[in-house]
């Protein structure tokens, strides 16, 4: 390991000398005082201005806006969202059953803009707040509500069964969204679902909550994929999960206004 220096030692020794030496030269030219003063007075101030200058970027700063970003979102809340354009090409298909029983082909809900993610069953951590942001964007939405679908593909392999998927429907009021799908299947037919997603899913046991990417997909009602957002959250010092309420109606409020503007077909 590298040697520890107390800091007082460096200013006891090379201090001293230093101070020493600046006085006997003082004494013999005066006007060194000055110029002494200036400049150390000038690199003070310089450096309190870089240093606040460096604090208000690191505050103010946002990335450049990605072309084809919807134009009644902002920039800051794009960045928040890490919200991406993907090329206009058909989602992949797929076909899976629902926490009601219902067999849900993507292909079923043409017509219809889809808001697709993926959850665990067993959630604990990011997906309830998912959970909480899908139910207000749905409220957000008014009555463009009609023509938006909320879709979640489980994505836990202990957890597959219609029970496990209505149970955390239910636990997290999901159901409240009439037109709510939590989609679950053969293990095979889901692993397909979150290859073709590009959803890496880590399960570390059938208590654990699952690792696995966190995506928003927006589909619009061709079934063109059209963007791409990144579900955030903070953890506590125990390890809970949370969202300021500022940015949980952020987001509810930027998932409404991108599935608006692809419901409309506004573009950006």
């Amino acid at each position: 390991m590298d040697q520890t220096i107390d800091p007082a030692d460096t200013a006891a020794g090379d201090g001293d000398g230093a101070v020493a030496g600046a006085g006997a030269a003082l004494r013999r030219r005066p006007s060194v005082l000055l110029a002494t003063l200036v400049v150390a007075g000038i690199v003070a101030f310089s450096a309190v201005f870089v240093i606040a200058v460096t604090r208000l970027n690191a505050r103010t700063h946002l990335p450049p806006r990605p072309t084809g970003i919807p134009a009644n979102v902002s920039t800051r809340l794009a960045a928040m969202m890490q919200l991406s354009p993907v090329p206009d090409r058909a989602a992949p298909g797929f076909t899976l059953t629902d926490q009601a029983g219902r067999r849900i082909s993507l292909a079923s809900l043409r017509g219809r803009t889809v808001v697709l993610t993926f959850m665990d069953s067993h959630c604990t951590d990011v997906c309830p707040i998912v959970s909480r942001e899908f139910i207000d964007a749905r409220n957000d939405l008014g009555p463009a509500a009609s023509r938006v679908v909320f879709l979640a593909v489980n994505v836990n392999p202990y957890h597959l069964q219609v029970s496990d998927v209505a149970a955390f429907s239910r636990e997290q009021r999901l159901d409240s969204i009439s037109s709510w799908h939590f989609l679950t299947g053969q293990l095979s037919s889901l692993h397909a679902v979150w290859r073709d997603y590009q959803v890496a899913v880590l399960a570390r046991g059938r208590n654990a909550d699952v690792i696995h990417t966190s995506l928003v997909y927006f589909i619009d009602p061709r079934g063109h994929e059209r963007f791409v957002a990144a579900p955030m959250a903070d953890h506590s010092r125990k390890g809970v999960a949370y969202l300021p309420p500022d940015q949980l109606s952020a987001w509810a409020r930027g998932i409404a206004l991108i599935a608006r503007d692809v419901t409309t077909g506004a573009g950006g």
